[in-house]
């Protein structure tokens, strides 16, 4: 079903002030609960604060992509498997809720997280085919698993400075939203049909994520924790494979790619040092950054900053087909640069914090 821009404008507009609302309910009740998330050495904020934002974030979007799904399948016959998404996103928030406050073991939680990923996988409009071919089902899916499974973690790990996350949510969201039109028309035209609505839904994560942003912005009056964190992770990981099934793999690259690079050199950093990885830890290029600066916000304006070219280069890579390897180049040499910036000192600040 194909709404009218009201109905994007209202929907938009509906879950900014829903998120806004929202988030500063859970700020009172958590701060009256005293659910706290108290600083330590490893810590990037020095007082305590209230965690669980993500409450509000998930049960926002929950409700309108419940909406919009209802909506749209007034005319479509609910073809689009919203409501799965949707349940597996709030099973991934409560089991991380319980893990923010009680805490359950990294296999339970990764155990979970498969689960929610495999069903997923059937939600896909081109499951078993998000690599076009080149690779058998079998292997097709077993990769698409892992990339997703990483995307939710990594999304996690990435939620470590005041900012971040909103940023990182609204930018890819924006991201979808421009680009669904071209993905919509390349997938029809490899025969993965995504509906009209697909955009809609971006929309309504990218609003939800600002509207959260209000309250997290350093000094930060409330923090998203794992309940928001790793189902957020699920429903982007989501829109990006819709964006890469299309064929429109390298603009699914590019969105994402400074949480990409960030997460993944990071990883293989602390496994080259030997580290133990399920530790928490203050070694992202992003946390050294914010020590260096003394600054979380000058850290996620440059991140805005690079999100925003991100999101034009995937978007020259979707219209211009032919500009796509060039786009991927700009973004990759970009994000490289940034992360260089980041990064300058991070051996000794790294060394001295094992001290």
């Amino acid at each position: 079903m194909v709404f009218p821009v009201l109905v994007w404008i209202v929907v938009g507009g509906m879950s900014l002030g829903a998120s806004i609302l929202a988030t500063l309910i859970v700020l009172r009740s958590m701060r009256a609960r005293a659910i706290l998330d108290q600083p330590n050495d490893r810590s990037s904020h020095k007082v305590a604060t209230p965690v669980g934002g993500g409450i509000a974030v998930i049960g926002v979007i929950a409700m309108e992509w419940m909406l919009v799904w209802v909506l749209d399948g007034a005319g479509n016959g609910f073809t689009y498997p919203i409501a799965l998404l949707v349940i597996l996103a709030v099973i991934l928030a409560a089991v991380s809720w319980i893990d923010d406050v009680r805490g359950l073991s990294v296999v339970l939680r990764l155990l979970v997280q498969a689960f929610a990923v495999l069903i997923g996988i059937a939600a896909l409009s081109a499951h078993g085919r998000i690599f076009q071919g080149l690779l058998p089902y079998g292997l097709d899916v077993v990769l698409t698993t892992f990339i997703w499974l990483w995307f939710i973690n990594l999304t996690n790990f990435m939620d470590g400075i005041d900012g971040i996350t909103g940023v990182e949510t609204g930018s890819i969201s924006i991201g979808v939203l421009l680009i669904a039109p071209f993905a919509i028309a390349s997938g029809a035209a490899i025969g993965i049909f995504l509906q009209p609505s697909f955009g809609l839904f971006g929309l309504v994560v990218g609003a939800a994520g600002i509207g959260f942003l209000i309250w997290n912005w350093a000094p930060a009056r409330i923090f998203m924790g794992d309940v928001g964190a790793v189902p957020l992770g699920f429903l982007l990981g989501w829109m990006l494979l819709e964006l890469a099934g299309s064929g429109l793999w390298i603009a699914a690259l590019i969105l994402p790619l400074y949480y990409l690079a960030d997460s993944t050199l990071t990883l293989a950093r602390r496994l080259l040092r030997r580290e133990t990885i399920t530790e928490a830890h203050r070694s992202h290029f992003y946390q050294q950054a914010a020590i260096r600066l003394g600054s979380h916000s000058v850290v996620v304006v440059a991140i805005l900053a690079l999100n925003i070219a991100l999101v034009a280069l995937a978007f020259v890579a979707s219209a211009q087909p032919q500009m796509a390897i060039p786009a991927l180049l700009v973004a990759a040499a970009l994000t490289a640069i940034l992360i260089w910036y980041f990064g300058r000192g991070g051996d000794t600040m790294s060394s001295n914090e094992q001290q």
